[in-house]
């Protein structure tokens, strides 16, 4: 198998001080709907500036550079095995050289391990193996302020009178925001997963900041809860960072699992501002940057 612990280590390093176009184009729009001269509009500004700044001198976007979690989709032959040591190596070469700050904590000693790299569930990497010849490696770095805000729901809810719909599903995802207020530094994007269970949610819920910030889910009923839910979100006037304003969110991505009939969750993970993520392609011995 190839070598591949620069080219990944460029994969970091890209994630870690880059901001997608989306991203950033997201950013601009919120902060021409925010009011001249208002908190929210500055807190924009600063954040724009802040990505430019970032990418122009190589370094990271935000101090917390997060989780590293890894979505690898590999052709028929390559070993996991290998991969997954030419992973773990570029993320600790991409930490001693600044681009990811040692985020690794043992949770029972509570002893840091100083190179992002904690068993085999840190970095998070997932295998899948594809029909096609290309290696194709995923990104996304997730924060702790973000993860901290992150909430799942079993429906029917009384306390929040959400029952086994779409409404309720509605409900409940305005709900984890209106509770996240601006702890998730906001603006934010919402990943939501309906149904699955416990643990295939929040899987599936991170894997939606993927998605570029201007797509439609092509079922049209969710497409249109995604629209609904990012402009009721925003009616809510948390704003950036909580400082109130138009923009707390910047787009919601919305999916569903089959689930078993006792259960109904919603999962909503919450990605800040900062939505890091890049793609790697290696086809055909050629590696590129998405």
């Amino acid at each position: 198998m190839a070598d591949l612990q620069d080219s990944l280590v460029e994969l970091v390093r890209r994630a870690s001080v880059e901001l997608p176009e989306d991203v950033r184009s997201a950013l601009k729009t919120a902060a021409q709907r925010e009011a001249e001269g208002s908190p929210a509009r500055m807190v924009l500004g600063t954040l724009l500036a802040n990505a430019r700044l970032a990418q122009e001198r190589s370094l990271p976007i935000c101090q917390d550079t997060g989780t590293p979690i890894f979505y690898v989709s590999y052709p028929l032959g390559w070993s996991t095995r290998e991969l997954r040591g030419q992973i773990r190596a570029a993320v600790a070469e991409a930490t001693r050289r600044g681009f990811l700050r040692p985020n690794a904590v043992d949770t029972l000693s509570g002893l840091n391990s100083g190179n992002n790299l904690g068993g085999d569930d840190f970095p998070l990497i997932h295998f899948e193996e594809s029909d096609q010849a290309a290696l194709v490696i995923d990104l996304l770095l997730k924060g702790g302020g973000c993860e901290n805000v992150g909430a799942q729901y079993q429906l029917p809810n009384e306390q929040i009178g959400a029952g086994r719909d779409l409404e309720g599903v509605r409900r409940a995802v305005l709900h984890a925001v209106q509770q996240a207020q601006g702890l998730g530094c906001a603006p934010g994007v919402l990943g939501v997963v309906i149904g699955g269970d416990r643990a295939s949610a929040y899987a599936a819920s991170k894997r939606l900041f993927l998605r570029r910030l201007d797509d439609h889910h092509p079922n049209p009923d969710l497409a249109a809860l995604e629209e609904q839910l990012t402009a009721q979100a925003n009616q809510l006037q948390i704003g950036p960072m909580g400082f109130g304003g138009r923009v707390t969110v910047l787009t919601t991505k919305i999916d569903s699992l089959s689930r078993l009939p006792a259960s109904f969750f919603v999962t909503v993970s919450y990605m800040c501002w900062a939505c890091r993520r890049k793609r790697m392609r290696l086809e055909a011995d050629e590696v590129s940057y998405e």
